[in-house]
């Protein structure tokens, strides 16, 4: 009798430790999901921005982004899907609080992105020199299969694959 429960109570922790694999509850990083967006400020204390306009009747100088990690994202591909959007999280700072971002350009040829993130500066304005943090989305141009790619972001190279939903 106490052997049946021995081997019962092995049976329940084995059972336990199965459904408590990395698969069951492992949290997910927000920032790699795809399609996840934070509202204002990430947990980072990074300042989500877009792309604006810049003033017309100010003269800016033009710059390369400045930026610190680059995570890209992609929808899984499945069997209703063969090709699927890819996004990348830009996080960054800005060198002074009049520092903007101002565009973003993207070529695609095959399997290599080469895109561009510009910033500007007002060129007459004064501006208190305090980095602060930033991140962007940016959605890349056209939809992408299964595979690998390589993405130059302002002459930095950021290697990545696209997916299946089996391949998670």
């Amino acid at each position: 009798m106490k052997r049946g429960r021995f081997f019962f109570a092995i049976w329940v922790i084995g059972c336990i430790g199965a459904c408590s694999g990395p698969n069951a509850s492992t949290p997910v990083d927000p920032d790699l999901k795809f399609g996840h967006r934070y509202i204002k400020e990430s947990p980072d204390g990074e300042y989500i921005v877009s792309i604006t306009k810049p003033d017309s009747e100010t003269d800016y100088t033009y710059f390369p982004a400045t930026f610190n990690h680059v995570i890209i994202r992609s929808d899984s591909i499945t069997a209703e899907r063969n090709a699927v959007p890819v996004e990348a999280l830009v996080k960054g700072n800005f060198p002074d609080l009049c520092t903007e971002l101002h565009r973003f350009d993207q070529k695609r040829a095959g399997n290599i992105i080469t895109t561009t993130l510009e910033m500007r500066r007002p060129t007459s304005r004064v501006c208190a020199n305090l980095i602060y943090p930033y991140q962007i989305y940016l959605t890349l141009s056209d939809e992408f299969i299964q595979g690998y790619y390589i993405l130059k972001l302002n002459d930095r190279v950021i290697p990545f694959k696209v997916i299946t939903a089996d391949d998670e």
